[in-house]
């Protein structure tokens, strides 16, 4: 069976939620039964398999359209890039996380430890008068912790580049503006391996190496080894801008923290995070 994109079935529809083992039970903004399906060859029981043949069997016959949103459409648009030699190229912008998603966390947690500092940077941004962007996707559960003041939230980012290049920034977890320039870039991490912000701060310096902006990857003390490890990669030495760990500095949960109970803050220039930064060849 081959169907085409718009004859695709939502897994988020009720006759294919409710029948699945691995979604019934889950409320549908639940994404713990992801792991199911992203992992290799992860064995389905015999009624999830014989309920997906017999589906996907009915649909090859008669097609039922399921319209792509504007999102669905996103994702999977291919950019084109024009290269200095004129040379049309293709790339793509990986939505969201790109790391293994075999183990699932449960549900239930309190926020995750990123989510608050995700909230703390943009809390210490708007103390030093910065404009914040935040993606989309995080936006509700950072407001859940950060109230910001009405305008520091940006609703679109006021930039003016290829969709490629705004696709890419658009995902970083926080953004400080000044105007309509990026003042400085972070990516949280969290998770163990940890490259997933790595790769879209290259992404970005990749698309726009005349961007001159500051780039911080934020995580736990005990991960900074791991942090410089990856952005040492020989694949990151080769960017125009220069190799990426000239470029983009480490900065741990525990800094942030310092930071944002810092009691002058407002009288502070962004300049004293450069403090706290540090750099993999230090």
């Amino acid at each position: 069976m081959w169907l085409q994109l718009e004859n695709t079935i939502p897994i988020h529809e009720d006759f294919i939620w409710n029948n699945l083992s691995f979604t019934k039970e889950l409320p549908k903004n639940s994404t713990a039964w992801t792991g199911k399906v992203r992992g290799s060859l992860t064995e389905l029981s015999t009624n999830d398999g014989s309920f997906l043949f017999d589906t996907l069997l009915k649909q090859a016959n008669k097609k039922n359209v399921y319209p792509l949103s504007e999102d669905d459409v996103k994702k999977i648009k291919r950019h084109k890039l024009r290269t200095h030699s004129k040379k049309e190229l293709v790339v793509s912008v990986p939505d969201g996380d790109i790391e293994s998603t075999t183990q699932i966390l449960p549900e239930k947690i309190e926020q995750r430890d990123s989510i608050k500092i995700q909230a703390l940077i943009a809390e210490l941004g708007e103390k030093m008068g910065m404009r914040i962007w935040i993606p989309r996707s995080d936006r509700s559960r950072v407001l859940d912790i950060w109230n910001p003041k009405q305008g520091i939230l940006l609703e679109s980012l006021p930039l003016n580049y290829d969709e490629a290049t705004l696709n890419t920034i658009e995902q970083i977890d926080v953004l400080w503006l000044r105007r309509r320039s990026i003042v400085r870039a972070f990516e949280v991490e969290h998770s163990t391996a940890i490259y997933s912000g790595i790769l879209r701060m290259a992404d970005l310096l990749a698309l726009q190496p005349n961007l001159e902006i500051k780039a911080h990857i934020v995580a736990p003390e005990e991960r900074k080894e791991k942090v410089f490890q990856e952005i040492t990669r020989p694949v990151f030495t080769l960017l125009e801008k220069g190799p990426l760990y000239e470029i983009c500095t480490f900065i741990s949960y525990d800094a942030i923290n310092k930071l944002v109970s810092e009691k002058h803050l407002i009288h502070m220039s962004d300049s004293v995070l450069d403090e706290y930064a540090e750099f993999a060849e230090d």
